[in-house]
């Protein structure tokens, strides 16, 4: 691709204190790598308690968010990044409040028509008294990314029934937990990114898993998942999971790039499918979805990552002179 117009300095900010470290670091490896052969300046930022003030010595004209998990993906890194006033990639702090949160998700898409399972958020104690749900079930904690701490509770789950206390699983790690209803069938996403003529989702990919389901390990690990891209599908159920992408991105106010997952149970057609999450700081590694999908659609990695940072910089400058026709 060609250099751009006018080289920017960027602050890759990637690593912190999450489960999901390893793979921000890896995330951000290839980001900057791709910033400095589209012909940027690049500095890059292991996330740390002193983050600011380190932020505010290099005087970046744009941060390149690579975090995954809290704090970079649940609004905290967004809403100092918007008090210093600088622009940085991908969605803002109340679109990152809610996508992070699945319960809030559930309320914010479903009134637009978009198929989410059904559930609630329950106590861990309660796990141990009776179950949420009839079994099989979803135990998955309320703003955690990548799957992390997901547990599928079924009839022979070696669990104990109810869960006993001393199963391993996420009710040691956490206080609460949605539980869903299992929703059979097979793994299905759709990114989306952002461009001058608005938000377009990249196609259809499968995750095919030979044991399990698609938790962190099968997410990261080479091999441990067959990526099919475009996925073998009907092409109604194709068109209906880049409908429900682009608009789950719309309502949200996602940018840069976003990627919503689904469960589809073919039996039930249409109605068989099921949005999970939206994603609004998809991994940038070699086994991540988002440039996959990419590659699929002839854009490639550095190409796709200057199409982050372009609606970085043009939402930045709209928040500019949305401020200044505000004070007149």
């Amino acid at each position: 691709m060609n250099p751009p117009a006018i080289p920017l300095h960027i602050v890759v900010l990637m690593g912190g204190w999450a489960n999901e470290r390893e793979v921000s670091l890896m995330s951000g490896a290839g980001v900057a790598d791709a910033l400095e052969m589209n012909g940027h300046r690049v500095t890059q930022i292991d996330m740390d308690r002193d983050v600011a003030a380190k932020i505010a010595a290099a005087k970046p004209d744009v941060v390149f968010n690579a975090l995954h998990g809290v704090p970079g993906e649940d609004g905290s890194v967004q809403g100092m990044l918007d008090l210093m006033g600088i622009a940085y990639t991908h969605s803002g702090l109340a679109t990152s409040v809610i996508a992070i949160d699945k319960q809030l998700t559930k309320q914010a898409l479903t009134p637009y028509g978009i198929p989410m399972p059904g559930g609630r958020i329950v106590s861990c104690k309660e796990l141990h008294e009776r179950d949420p749900l009839p079994r099989p079930y979803v135990l998955k904690p309320v703003n955690e990314g990548s799957s992390v701490g997901v547990a599928i509770i079924t009839e022979d789950s070696n669990v104990g029934n109810p869960i006993a206390r001393g199963a391993k699983g996420p009710w040691q790690e956490f206080g609460e937990l949605l539980a869903e209803p299992f929703i059979k069938g097979r793994e299905l996403t759709t990114a989306v990114i952002d461009s001058a003529a608005g938000p377009k989702a990249l196609g259809v990919t499968e995750l095919i898993i030979e044991t399990g389901f698609y938790d962190y390990e099968h997410k990261y690990t080479e091999g441990r998942t067959q990526h099919v891209c475009p996925a073998k599908i009907p092409p109604e159920i194709a068109a209906l999971c880049e409908d429900y992408a682009v608009r789950a991105h719309k309502v949200l106010g996602c940018h840069g790039a976003s990627r919503t997952d689904y469960r589809w149970d073919e039996e039930l057609g249409e109605e068989g499918l099921f949005v999970l999450e939206t994603n609004t700081q998809p991994g940038m590694t070699p086994l991540s979805l988002v440039p996959e999908q990419a590659r699929v659609a002839d854009i490639g990695y550095a190409e796709l990552v200057e199409l982050i940072v372009m609606e970085a910089v043009r939402v930045h400058q709209d928040k500019i002179k949305r401020a200044e026709d505000a004070n007149g």
